[in-house]
């Protein structure tokens, strides 16, 4: 972002005549290069209010704005921390940035609105972006420009709210994405040029395809094709373990592992719950793809190839590695943990009861410390290439991703999957505000203020 973003407070006043005008002090007004405009436009949010400005013996950050010039930007009635820039061509002051996530999982109780999985990160984000200047909420799809959620007094609290600078995407079903009013509300934020990222799921075939492009990752993928009788027996008669995987699965849901087990024997696990398959079980090659073909009920899935990995006290795990996209645009690693399996199960998500440990300690028990930060280093490495190539190659703006990296028993590291709605639970928080949570103010806000400075130059 190359635009200088001072913080100012904005106050709160009333004024009789509900006058749409602007206090603030000479200092602020020089500051902010004003160039003696006393007719000033104000810009929150995707609304922009004529107004004049006021130069008082104010305290040099605070700007009163009054309850009425509030309300018309559907501001709660309270002191706000903003960032600040002017637009000279257009007489703007632009205030923000009014940051808004997206979610399908809230859930009304008698203590207020519950974000389930992300309430905990909603209230991280909110209080970054009060910290660093700006105004957070929560809302659904369905009630855009109608009603969403601020955080007041420790209460998420329902009201009408601006139209935010920038978007944030959790929503948690695929489903959804592709329903007609889902459709509807993007064809609204294409109209009104709302920057919306992370706006979909991957395909794990698309994130296949895009990472094989890239010849030095060759080594890092498991084989990998789109699920067919004639794909399942090469890979099968290929290797000791496959996996079969839905395109469009998460949280180590609907996941069937085989294992061969004699020359011409198989046995069949699964994560799904309305399968019951008895490990002891063996089949022929022809009686297991008879037994998969069915629990797949047409849907595409890949299967791919079985890495032998390094175990946790005989547990599975693998680790997962979160990125972010910085100020210059560079992907970075912000946080990593390794996930160790539940007993009995063979995939370590926590939806699947997986627990955490730091990745150097579950690397510790299998090699030296040495050869532990060596593998690490990679892994990041191998994450952020991960990250940059799907980013590049995957339409929509993409600011953060989930890369799951499981370590064979050679030390070699494996990609394995990448999510583009990775969990926010799995992170070890040391501090209030985790490093994922800063990542993604600071995301926002260049996305915000970049693309206020995008429409100035149009």
């Amino acid at each position: 972002m190359s635009v200088s973003t001072p913080q100012v407070m904005i106050k709160p006043i009333k004024l009789t005549d509900k006058g749409k005008s602007i206090h603030m002090s000479a200092n602020l007004y020089k500051q902010l290069q004003l160039n003696n405009h006393i007719d000033l436009h104000i810009s929150i949010g995707q609304k922009t209010i004529s107004a004049k400005v006021q130069i008082e013996d104010l305290p040099d950050h605070t700007i009163h704005l009054s309850e009425h010039l509030m309300q018309s930007f559907f501001l709660p009635i309270q002191p706000l921390k903003f960032q600040a820039i002017v637009l000279p061509e257009r007489q703007t002051l632009k205030l923000g940035p009014i940051v808004a996530l997206l979610t399908d999982s809230i859930t009304d109780k008698s203590e207020g609105p519950y974000f389930r999985s992300i309430h905990l990160f909603c209230e991280e984000l909110q209080q970054g972006i009060r910290e660093q200047g700006g105004f957070f909420y929560v809302f659904s799809y369905d009630q855009f420009l109608k009603q969403g959620y601020f955080l007041e007094n420790d209460k998420w609290k329902k009201a009408q709210l601006p139209a935010p600078d920038v978007i944030y995407n959790r929503i948690h079903s695929r489903v959804l994405e592709y329903k007609p009013k889902f459709k509807e509300f993007r064809q609204k934020l294409n109209e009104l040029m709302i920057p919306f990222f992370n706006d979909r799921f991957l395909s794990k075939w698309e994130v296949y395809e895009q990472l094989t492009e890239e010849p030095k990752l060759d080594s890092y993928i498991p084989e990998t094709k789109l699920f067919s009788r004639n794909h399942f027996f090469d890979l099968a008669q290929k290797y000791d373990t496959l996996f079969v995987k839905p395109i469009h699965g998460s949280q180590g849901r609907n996941i069937i592992k085989v294992n061969r087990v004699a020359d011409s024997l198989y046995s069949l696990e699964t994560s799904l719950k309305y399968v019951s398959v008895k490990k002891e079980e063996k089949f022929s090659l022809d009686e297991l793809y008879q037994q998969i073909k069915p629990i797949l009920h047409n849907q595409i899935y890949i299967v791919q190839q079985g890495i032998p990995l390094m175990t946790f006290q005989t547990a599975s795990m693998d680790f997962r590695v979160l990125c972010h996209q910085n100020r210059q645009n560079d992907w970075i690693v912000t946080s990593t943990v390794a996930r160790i399996a539940a007993k009995q199960e063979f995939v370590s998500n926590l939806a699947r009861g997986g627990t955490l440990t730091r990745p150097l300690n579950a690397l510790r028990t299998s090699m030296d410390h040495n050869k532990s930060r060596e593998v690490l280093a990679l892994m990041k490495e191998l994450a952020i290439e991960a990250a940059s190539i799907v980013s590049q190659n995957s339409q929509g703006i993409i600011g953060e991703l989930g890369i799951d990296i499981g370590i064979d028993q050679a030390g070699n590291p494996w990609l394995i999957e990448v999510n583009s709605k990775p969990s926010k639970n799995f992170e070890d928080g040391s501090t209030k505000i985790r490093p994922s949570a800063r990542a993604i103010i600071e995301f926002c806000t260049i996305l915000a203020f970049d693309t206020v400075v995008i429409k100035e130059d149009l």
